[in-house]
Formats: C-alpha cells, structure tokens, sequence
C-alpha cells in the first residue's frame, strides 16, 4: 500500500511525528485481561491523520480503516471495530492533557517558545444535541417517573405493557437514558437555584434544558441560532504558532474564564505569561483584579470594540468629572463637590458580585446650576455617580491603553488567535460536537490541538535539522 503514497505524503509526516510522543501513559491505562488490544500507537496515528482532514467521528475512523488506502497503511492494516473506536476515543481523553504537555515542554526546551506573549479568546461550538427538543421541570418529572416504573419493571424480569416512543427500547438502553434524566434533573435543579438568586429584573421566566446533553448551555451561536452549546476557549503564543492552553466550559459566554485559562496555561507549560491580549468582553473590573492578582499585564479595549455604536456625547460623561481620593468625592464640571451617599451590590454575569460607591451632588446645588440641562435629566434630584470597588484599576487599565506601545501590540491579537477557530471551524470542521459532555467535547478538543501542536513541533524541527545540514555541507567541501 505504501507504494501508491508519495514520499512527501501527509500520513509519512503524521508517522514520523507520532513516534516521537512518549504513550508510556496510554500503555499502562491498558490491564492484562481480557482480549488483546490492538496497538495503541496506531490507533493515534490515525486518529491525527483522520482529525488534520476535518473527519472526528469515531465512525468515520472506523469506515476509513477499511475504504482509505493512506489510513489502511497508517495503521498497518488493521480494522478495529465501531465500538473500539468509540471505547478507544474516551481512553485516548483522558491522556490527551499529558500529551501535550510533552509536546509543548519540547518547544520550550528547544526554544521554539518562550511562553512570554499570547492572545486569548473563545468561540461558541454546537453540542451534540437538539434545539428543538427542550424540557422544562414539570415535562423532565413525567419523563423520570415514567422510565423508573420500566425500569423497576425490568429489574424483576416483567416486560411493560406500553412503551412510549420516546422511550429506550431496551433494558440496557433504558438505564442509561434514565441516568441522563435524572443528571438533567439535578442540571436544572441548579439552573433554577441560581435564577432565584438573581433580581427580579433579570429573572428568567422558563428554564429549559436538553436530555441529550445536559450540561450543554443554552445560548446564541456565531449565526444567532438559540441551541445547546459549549465555549471553547484557546490560548496562542504571539512569537510562535503554538497554542498555550485550551478548556471547554458549560457556558454560552467568555465570563469568567480567564483565570481558570491562565491556570491552564500555567499547568500545560509551566510557566506564567507576561502580557494577554484579549478583546473587551474579558476587560472587566473583576477580571483587571484577577490579572493584577496573577501579575499578568492585560492588553484590551474597555466596555468597546470594533462594533460599537458611537457613543451619545449631549451630557457629561463620568470621565469628565474629577475624583479626588483625598476626600473621597467627584468634583463635577461646574466645580461643585459629589460626596458619597452609600454603596450598594451589583450582581454580575457568572454569578459574581460587584460592589459600587454611590456619589451625589446636593439638590439645590443642581437645580441653581447653568450646566443642569448638560449634566442631568432628573427634575427632582441632583446628579449621582457610582465608583466601582475597582476603579482604580480600570483608570489604570484605561491609560495604558491608550499609550502608542499598548496599541501596537494589541494589533497582534486578531491576526493570532482569530486564525486559530478559522482553522478548526473550516477545515477540521469543528462546528458541531461529535461528543456528548463536557469530558468527551474537552477530550475532542485536546485532540485538535495536540494534532496541531504535534505537527508544527514536528516541522519546525525537520526544518532546524535540514538547516543544520546544508549549512554543514559547505564546511564538509571545504575540509
């Protein structure tokens, strides 16, 4: 078979660079019972190959390994059955994190990164699961019900008068659907916690879920479709093509990701970055503590990007009034004092909580003053500000924003990590989950980047050793 695949072929380089990673790990994952296994090491092979042509369907491993003729000889012939692949998939998951802390530990050691400079962001991906078929509470309750009577009904050995079409169809089937409607049950449980702790104003008058997944977070995609879906989340080096980090969170936002990310960077490389570049959606108050915190300088636009409307300029802005951290007051455009009136809790997204100072200015002072109609609409009080507990941090942010150096750096963001979901979308088609929770839709991801991390390791050093050598062949004729 090798002989009808040229030398320069894709699956020669995905040979070559698989030997090189260490599957000490995924040898002893194995036990000695049971029928032999087959090797594991050609099992990853394909799996790269298979997963650099966009194909990450263990079903489309399996048909592969016997219609595809550069597959058949990456794996030396075999033909693993659908259920190995399938099995072989969740096996391979739980390595996939060692793995590419081999690869990225060589770059570092071969200083093809310093792991100083990288760009964050996150991309909302489908999960493997219906948009059309939700179920609140009350449904999901029915639901569970009905499948514990089959159930019980099973256990002794009885076969059930009526089986609704919904439901499994056999014994087997029918315990694993019903751990996944009562896991969904203690999903919603949760959702419907957190959403009686919000205020009134933001309160969700139904809350749904998908059995098929429930720890899938309900949102809009890229297209502005309402489905379940996963956020997944990367981070690539600015100096190089590698990418950092990367995680899958339950949620349909880039809230609050950023310091689990940066531990993951910390965990996958070991070591810490120096600068971040991320767009305005990870430019919060609690997310400038969080990078103070960790030492990290955050490179991004606050509260705009490039899509944001201009901004109405008929009345004073807070920017134009004057804090004074002496005597803790504004002093407003017309030279009157704001001093605080008393604090109050601001619920955030993500569940965090936000303190704020509130300011005012005396009422007769308003009413009596020329600049009114420019400062405020209000008929009966003075104007009032809120100072967040960490103003002082985004002045701070906002200023070194705004210097020549922070602009010319943060132009690399889009060209770095923008390319990163462009490639993973376009050609390893990575639009839709083939998984089903977060531990396999993380493990699916690993798998893109370690195929991506492996294989520019690989070139990168094919190309240092083919540098070496031509340099070398001149000194050798000269000898």
């Amino acid at each position: 078979m090798g002989e009808h695949l040229g030398a320069d072929h894709p699956v020669r380089v995905i040979d070559s660079a698989v030997s090189q990673l260490d599957l000490t790990s995924l040898y002893e994952s194995y036990s000695d019972v049971g029928s032999q296994a087959h090797r594991p090491d050609l099992l990853v092979r394909i799996i790269c190959y298979e997963v650099q042509r966009g194909r990450c369907k263990p079903t489309q491993w399996w048909a592969d390994c016997r219609d595809h003729i550069a597959v058949r000889w990456l794996g030396r012939g075999i033909q693993p059955s659908r259920t190995s692949w399938y099995e072989f998939r969740d096996r391979f998951g739980t390595v996939l994190d060692e793995l590419n802390q081999h690869v990225l530990g060589q770059a570092i050691a071969l200083e093809m990164t310093q792991v100083t400079r990288a760009a964050l962001d996150g991309t909302a991906v489908a999960a493997n699961a219906s948009r059309r078929r939700l179920t609140d509470m009350s449904h999901l309750e029915q639901r569970v019900e009905q499948v514990e009577v089959v159930v019980q009904l099973d256990e002794q050995s009885e076969s059930p008068a009526e089986i609704p079409a919904w439901m499994a169809k056999t014994p087997q089937t029918r315990v694993g659907q019903l751990a996944r409607f009562q896991k969904a049950r203690q999903q919603l449980q949760r959702l419907h916690k957190e959403n009686d702790q919000q205020i009134p104003s933001r309160r969700k008058k139904k809350i749904v879920i998908n059995t098929a997944d429930p720890e899938a977070a309900l949102g809009l995609d890229k297209e502005h479709v309402f489905r379940p879906m996963y956020t997944v989340q990367t981070v690539r080096d600015l100096d190089s093509q590698f990418i950092l980090g990367y995680d899958v969170f339950a949620q349909a936002t880039d809230t609050d990701t950023l310091k689990p990310m940066m531990a993951r960077v910390n965990y996958l490389t070991g070591r810490r970055l120096d600068a971040l570049l991320v767009d305005c959606g990870y430019v919060t108050g609690h997310d400038l503590a969080v990078s103070e915190e960790l030492q990290i300088c955050l490179y991004g636009p606050w509260k705009e990007n490039d899509y944001s409307p201009a901004k109405d300029n008929t009345q004073f802005s807070k920017d134009q009034f004057t804090w004074l951290p002496e005597s803790d007051t504004y002093r407003c455009p017309a030279d009157q004092i704001l001093k605080r009136i008393g604090t109050e809790t601001r619920l955030r997204s993500g569940g965090r909580s936000e303190l704020l100072i509130r300011y005012a200015c005396p009422v007769e002072c308003c009413q009596t003053c020329s600049l009114r109609a420019q400062c405020t609409t209000s008929q009966k009080a003075g104007r009032s500000l809120r100072r967040s507990e960490y103003e002082h941090l985004i002045d701070a942010h906002r200023a070194s924003m705004a210097t020549d150096e922070a602009k010319q750096l943060y132009r690399l963001r889009g060209q770095s990590i923008e390319i990163v979901f462009a490639d993973f979308k376009e050609h390893r088609h990575l639009r839709r989950f083939s998984g089903r929770g977060l531990q396999r839709v993380r493990g699916e991801v690993a798998g893109l980047v370690l195929c991506h991390n492996l294989l520019l390791l690989h070139k990168s050093r094919q190309a240092r050793e083919n540098a070496s050598t031509q340099a070398a062949e001149p000194r050798k004729l000269a000898a």
